[in-house]
This record gives structure tokens, sequence and C-alpha cells, in this order.
């Protein structure tokens, strides 16, 4: 278990570019943000590009899904 935790922690330290290079085409990964004092839920290609903030995590995911990607979150 410990060797996964530390594969997640090291996937979570990958910039946007490195990431993408992993071959994470297909993936976007979902994470909260705070907007005018309001917390959303943000979309993000694997690049890095956010795409878009919605007001709840499953509406994220249908994004997500609905454009033929896997949702990944990232905390």
């Amino acid at each position: 278990m410990l060797k996964l935790a530390s594969a997640e922690q090291h996937l979570r330290e990958l910039s946007p570019s490195a990431f993408a290079a992993l071959g994470a085409e297909g993936v976007a990964y979902i994470k909260p943000v705070e907007v005018d004092g309001e917390w959303l839920c943000a979309v993000f290609l694997a690049d890095g590009r956010q795409v878009a903030v919605v007001s709840r995590r499953d509406l994220a995911e249908v994004i997500v899904r609905q454009n033929d990607l896997e949702p990944v979150s990232v905390h």
C-alpha cells in the first residue's frame, strides 16, 4: 500500500506537460477550486488547460465522460 501512495503522490507532483507525456491524453482531472469565495469543481485536460468549472463533482464527471475522457480526482 505504501508504494501505491508514493506513486500517487508522485503523479500529483508532475507538471501538466510531464503528465500529458505519460500518454494521458484521454484523461481529464477534476479538482476543487475557489472562485469568489465559493468552492467549485474544475475540469482540466492532461496538459493543464482548464476547460470547465461547475458547481458539483457529478456534473464535472458528466462533462468529462461526454467528451470521451476518463475522470481522475486531484485533491
